[in-house]
C-alpha cells in the first residue's frame, strides 16, 4: 500500500496568503512561497500563486492542497486581503465564499466570519512575523458558496460559505478527526439552540426520513455518520431530555452487540444480529442474503414491522444501557427508501 500524502488545512492556506500580503504590503516583497509557524511551533512551507495590490490592499492567493484526503476544499482558491490598522489589532471579515456564523453553540459566535479560532491565531502569528502592525483580513475561499453546501455548515447555522478548519494546520488523510469534530458541534448547537430531544441518524436518508416523519428543527437533527460511541458520550454532557435514534438495520443492529462504531471496515456485519432475531421471531433461518435490507425485504408487511420492531426495542435497550438510563430513548428502523418499517418508545414525543 503506497504511504498517503498529508496537505494542509484551509487554516494554513489562509495563514500563508495573509503572510505573503502582508510582505507586498509592509516589505514591498512579491514572494511565490512563504513559510509559516504551526501551531506545534513546527513550520509549513506553502506555496503562493498570486499576490499584488489593489488600492491600499494586498492581496494573495494560495491554492488548497489536501493531499491524499477527499477534502472539498482540495484545489480550491484560498485568499487574505489585508488593509493596515494603526491600533495592532487584527480583525477578520468574511470575504466573499466564507460563510457567517448565525448560530450559538460553536467556538466562534454568532456575527462572527467562519473562521476558527487556531485559523485566527494562525493568521495572525504569520502577519506579525512580517510586521508588528495591525489589519482588516478579509479570507475568500473560491466557490465557497457551493463547497459549503457539501458540508455540515448549512446544519450547523454557517451562512454564504465554507469555514476556514484546522487544529494542526496539516491535513491527515482520512482523520475522523473532523468528522468527530463536526458531531461534536451538531450537538453543542442543538444544545444551545434549545434542542431537548434530538434525532441521531446515521446519513442523508436518516435525515430525510425525520424530516418527512416528525416535526423537528433544523438543529434538531445531528447526522452521526459511524460515531455512535461518540454520540452517546456527547448527548450527556448537554441537558437533554431524549433521544430518537433512526436509521437502517444494516446500522443500528450493531449497536445492540456493542458496536458503536458502524463503519465497515472497523465493524462486524449487522446479518447475523438480523439473523438472530429472525430465528427467535419466526423459529426459522431466513433465506440467505447478502445484505440486511434484503433480509427485510423478503418478508410480508407484518413479519417485517415485526422484525423491526424486535430489532428496534434491542437497540433501544442498547442505547439506555450506554447513556446510564437517564435519558428518554426511542428508535425508529428504516428501509434504504426511508420508511419506516418499525420502531420502539414514545414517538410521540416527536410529533
Amino acid at each position: 500500500m503506497k504511504t498517503l500524502r498529508e496537505g494542509y488545512t484551509t487554516g494554513s492556506c489562509a495563514a500563508a496568503a495573509a503572510k505573503a500580503a502582508a510582505l507586498l504590503l509592509c516589505a514591498g516583497k512579491s514572494v511565490d512561497g512563504v513559510d509559516i509557524p504551526l501551531p506545534d511551533n513546527k513550520r509549513l512551507f506553502i506555496p503562493i500563486v498570486d499576490v499584488k495590490m489593489d488600492g491600499a490592499v494586498a492581496v494573495a492567493a494560495v491554492r488548497k492542497d489536501a493531499g491524499d484526503d477527499p477534502d472539498v476544499t482540495d484545489k480550491a482558491l484560498i485568499s487574505a486581503a489585508l488593509l493596515l490598522r494603526d491600533d495592532g489589532a487584527v480583525r477578520f471579515v468574511a470575504g466573499k465564499g466564507v460563510g457567517i456564523v448565525t448560530k450559538p453553540g460553536l467556538s466562534i459566535p454568532p456575527g462572527e466570519p467562519a473562521i476558527n479560532p487556531v485559523p485566527r491565531r494562525m493568521i495572525a502569528e504569520a502577519i506579525r512575523e512580517v510586521a508588528d502592525c495591525g489589519a482588516d483580513v478579509a479570507i475568500s475561499v473560491e466557490n465557497g458558496e457551493l463547497l459549503a453546501a457539501r458540508t455540515f455548515n448549512p446544519r450547523l447555522g454557517i451562512e454564504g460559505g465554507i469555514s476556514i478548519l484546522g487544529t494542526t494546520g496539516i491535513v491527515r488523510p482520512f482523520s475522523l478527526a473532523a468528522i468527530r469534530e463536526t458531531v461534536r458541534c451538531s450537538f453543542s448547537v442543538a444544545a444551545a439552540a434549545g434542542v431537548k430531544r434530538p434525532v441521531l441518524v446515521p446519513g442523508h436518508i436518516g435525515e430525510r426520513a425525520a424530516r418527512a416523519k416528525f416535526k423537528t428543527l433544523p438543529e434538531q437533527i445531528i447526522e452521526v455518520g459511524n460515531e455512535w460511541g461518540l454520540a452517546m458520550d456527547e448527548a450527556l454532557k448537554h441537558p437533554f431530555e431524549a433521544l430518537l435514534t433512526l436509521g437502517h438495520p444494516g446500522k443500528l443492529a450493531k449497536l445492540i452487540d456493542d458496536g458503536w462504531d458502524t463503519h465497515s471496515s472497523r465493524s462486524a456485519s449487522a446479518i447475523p444480529t438480523v439473523e438472530r432475531f429472525y430465528r427467535e421471531l419466526f423459529a426459522v433461518p431466513p433465506e440467505k442474503s447478502p445484505t440486511v435490507e434484503g433480509i427485510f425485504m423478503a418478508l410480508d408487511e407484518k413479519r417485517r414491522q415485526l422484525l423491526a420492531g424486535g430489532i428496534a426495542e434491542a437497540v433501544k435497550t442498547a442505547v439506555q444501557t450506554r447513556t446510564g438510563g437517564g435519558l428518554i430513548v426511542a428508535v425508529v428502523i428504516i428501509d434504504l427508501a426511508g420508511h419506516i418499517l418499525g420502531g420502539a418508545g414514545e414517538l410521540d414525543l416527536w410529533n
